[in-house]
């Protein structure tokens, strides 16, 4: 599991001049891969299962699974959540989360979706995001989420105006799904200029966290 920076370049595969950038420069095998599937983020709870590499593709989605080895998932971000999910029983999954797509289960889908493939424990990391001292929010949507995932999720702003904790809506929606609350891997897109922030700085351009289970060496 990677996540790329603004140094690593625009993400999205359009953008891509003959290989789509390589995470944290870790030089492993299938961050350098063409074979990355997409979502094609639509804010909403779709997840849909890659049973093989076939990239780089674009499925209307926000999340994906995988019970493959080798099969590259990515999200794309520059604000929303960005979580990973792996499994010691092979599974993984990728999830754009954005307050809609939250809101509408997204998280407890795509776990549902891992453990109908095998997956029976599931570990979670978070990437970066908008966190809550910059994520100005409506007070009425504030209300539907926090009438869904509780109070935790309110919160308030740098300048005290009314917020979404977008890192604790995302704990909220593993919890109910029964998953540990996220490593916590990155910080605040808005922030921190590393990421690419649409809120903060109108940036076009995104990073990604890809997702991938490695093919075990053969003896």
């Amino acid at each position: 599991m990677s996540v790329t920076t603004r140094r690593d370049g625009d993400a999205r595969p359009a953008e891509w001049t003959a290989a789509p950038p390589s995470p944290g420069g870790t030089g492993r095998p299938w961050a350098a891969s063409l074979a990355w599937t997409f979502v094609r983020q639509v804010h909403g709870n779709r997840v849909a299962v890659v049973d093989a590499p076939a990239g780089p593709i674009e499925l209307d989605a926000d999340a994906l699974v995988s019970g493959a080895a080798a099969t590259p998932l990515a999200v794309l971000g520059a604000d929303c959540a960005l979580v990973g999910l792996a499994s010691p029983q092979g599974p993984v999954g990728a999830v754009h989360a954005g307050w809609r797509g939250a809101l509408a289960g997204v998280l407890e889908r795509t776990v549902d979706a891992m453990r109908a493939l095998g997956a029976s424990e599931i570990v979670a990391v978070l990437g970066p995001c908008i966190h809550a001292e910059c994520y100005e929010f409506g007070e009425r949507e504030l209300d539907r989420v926090a009438g869904r995932y509780g109070d935790s999720v309110r919160s308030t702003t740098a300048g005290g105006r009314p917020a979404l904790d977008l890192p604790m809506l995302v704990e909220r929606s593993l919890e109910r799904a029964g998953v540990a609350p996220p490593e916590q891997i990155a910080g605040c897109t808005a922030c921190d200029d590393r990421w690419y922030s649409h809120r903060a700085r109108g940036d076009r351009e995104r990073h990604a966290l890809v997702v991938w289970r490695e093919e075990r060496a053969r003896p």
